[in-house]
């Protein structure tokens, strides 16, 4: 596979999105989509909220991913604003959770997780479904293992409990951005700025390699078989970047826990097949569950 093959399977991925940031105001404003920060955690976070209904959804979105990248196809009326309020958050360091600069320990997803944990705390958010992408759909694991108490319902797609030597190979090869195609590179140049786009996604690699030196590749397998909620593994079916092997996994570990294969989807489902793919989340969300198996 050639250096070009490799770095577009990694980046689409990771987080090129076919969606441009737009000010914050025009979003606001054309849309009923309210964004405001709140201090979690010592940091100052950015978070998006739309809707008025009885259940809560929290947002997970992707590495180097925010609002304004990740999910506009449910941010901005795509899901039932009558049924559902639904919040999405940018992660310290990404989107317009800055400062501070992104970093990336070896613990950095279970950084998030409590991050994300103690935002809905400052909300006032005592019961909400987390539903997560790519990166942030292993946040959204782990926040389902170590808040059972909080997390009514899981829906992940593109994440991965675990990774292997071979996918560190492919994120070293795209660790200088010069080497991108500037289709590639445009999108998150305009968002971040090309030092920080840079040196963030750098240290994303880095971050990735820490995890399979220091934990044998384990991104947050140990923390799906506490996960005690309903939950629901979607997967398109020609993702080229995450292999079926890892929702099987994800199925085989999660208790109770059912998959969706979406046929002709990649990674990206939630953007490239909204309506559908936001018809599912609303079937499994609004669906009357069993007595918790805690």
């Amino acid at each position: 596979m050639s250096l070009i093959a490799i770095s577009n399977w990694v980046l689409r991925k990771s987080f090129i999105r076919p969606t441009v940031l737009k000010s914050i105001r025009k979003m606001s404003s054309a849309s009923s989509v309210v964004g405001n920060k709140v201090e979690v955690n010592g940091v100052n976070i950015y978070y998006e909220k739309a809707g008025h209904g009885k259940q809560t959804l929290l947002l997970l979105p992707g590495a180097l991913g925010s609002c304004a990248t990740d999910f506009r196809p449910q941010l901005e009326g795509g899901l039932n604003y009558e049924k559902f309020t639904v919040i999405c958050w940018d992660p310290r360091g990404y989107g317009n959770s800055r400062p501070p600069d992104r970093d990336f320990p070896v613990d950095f997803f279970y950084r998030d997780a409590d991050d994300a944990g103690k935002l809905m705390d400052v909300l006032g958010h005592k019961r909400y479904s987390a539903l997560g992408w790519s990166d942030g759909g292993n946040v959204a694991m782990i926040l389902a293992a170590k808040r059972s108490e909080a997390v009514e319902k899981l829906a992940v797609w593109g994440g991965n409990a675990y990774c292997t030597d071979k996918d560190i190979e492919m994120y070293e090869l795209t660790k200088d951005i010069s080497n991108w195609s500037e289709r590639m590179r445009a999108p998150m140049i305009k968002v971040y700025g090309k030092e920080y786009f840079q040196n963030t996604w750098s240290a994303w690699v880095d971050g990735f390699k820490k995890i399979n030196d220091e934990r044998r590749g384990d991104v947050c397998m140990a923390e799906l078989r506490q996960i005690k909620c309903p939950t629901l593994i979607l997967h398109g079916e020609l993702d080229p970047m995450v292999p079926p092997e890892h929702p099987v996994f994800l199925q085989s570990g999660i208790a109770g826990s059912r998959m969706l294969v979406m046929p002709g989807a990649k990674h990206n489902p939630h953007l490239r097949y909204a309506k559908e793919f936001n018809q599912h989340l609303e079937t499994f969300l609004l669906k009357e569950e069993p007595q918790s198996k805690i």
